[in-house]
């Protein structure tokens, strides 16, 4: 059966989450973990190594230029995964908020080639990661690393990782009560009376190294929104103003340069 897409958003701003059993699942049943991971976006941890792949732009990244390929990939069974919980319904939920502006992808290329990418839903200054892979070393890293400096550019607050595991605590991921969590949650999304959906431009723009290219739409009545776009802006013109901080720069050493500022 479909999901209502308020009700999903509504689920969404009260802690909840849908998952399915499996991919061929009919049915999604919602979780409410009592230990929630979130990555303080202050906190996202940059390796030595990863560091260096991230300053020589190993990979050229994108935002919303493959949603559909994103989810399609993190939903697919693959050597490391027997199984996955995104069923054809929460899928086509997910396909639908894309098209009003409020989900959104990151993909890591390598040529043309797309070899890693996560995805998440955006709503008030939170925003939920739902999945992600990797088919090339570090490219789920890089992936979460442009992630982190989108959010902190764009003014939000609240990273949500859903459950915890090695991966994500080695990136600075840390685990809290659901207590804890929706305190951070009723922050980010700004007490607002209700989640619906209301006419509302979706941020876009692109840049030498990434590209935002969701459809004008819907987006959630929250009093404070994460500007998603942001990021592009910023990158476009440090790396196309001679006269600008960042000109001879590239976009892996702003991405550094964003994830280390503190203010």
């Amino acid at each position: 059966m479909p999901i209502d897409i308020d009700l999903l958003l509504r689920g969404y701003a009260n802690g909840v989450f849908p998952m399915a059993d499996a991919r061929d699942d009919a049915n999604a049943y919602w979780v409410e973990p009592k230990r929630r991971a979130i990555l303080p976006l202050t906190g996202f941890r940059v390796s030595q190594s990863l560091g260096k792949t991230i300053r020589q732009d190993r990979f050229r990244v994108t935002a919303d230029i493959e949603f559909a390929q994103v989810i399609d990939t993190c939903a697919a069974v693959a050597p490391d995964r027997d199984e996955t919980w995104i069923n054809a319904d929460i899928e086509a939920a997910f396909r639908l908020l894309h098209a009003k502006g409020m989900t959104h992808s990151v993909e890591c290329w390598q040529s043309d080639e797309l070899v890693g990418g996560l995805y998440g839903l955006s709503m008030g200054r939170a925003f939920f990661g739902e999945s992600m892979f990797s088919r090339a070393t570090d490219a789920s890293k890089v992936a979460l690393a442009w992630l982190v400096a989108r959010l902190k550019m764009g003014g939000y607050e609240l990273l949500d990782c859903q459950f915890m595991t090695d991966h994500l605590a080695s990136l600075g991921a840390i685990e809290i009560t659901q207590a804890a969590y929706l305190k951070l949650l009723k922050n980010a999304l700004s007490g607002a009376d209700q989640v619906s959906t209301v006419a509302s431009p979706s941020p876009s723009g692109a840049s030498s190294g990434s590209g935002s290219g969701a459809a004008t739409g819907a987006a959630p009545a929250f009093g404070l929104v994460g500007d998603w776009g942001a990021l592009d802006g910023f990158l476009s013109s440090s790396l196309g103003a001679t006269n600008s901080p960042g000109a001879g720069s590239s976009p892996g050493k702003l991405i550094l340069q964003a994830l280390t500022q503190t203010s």
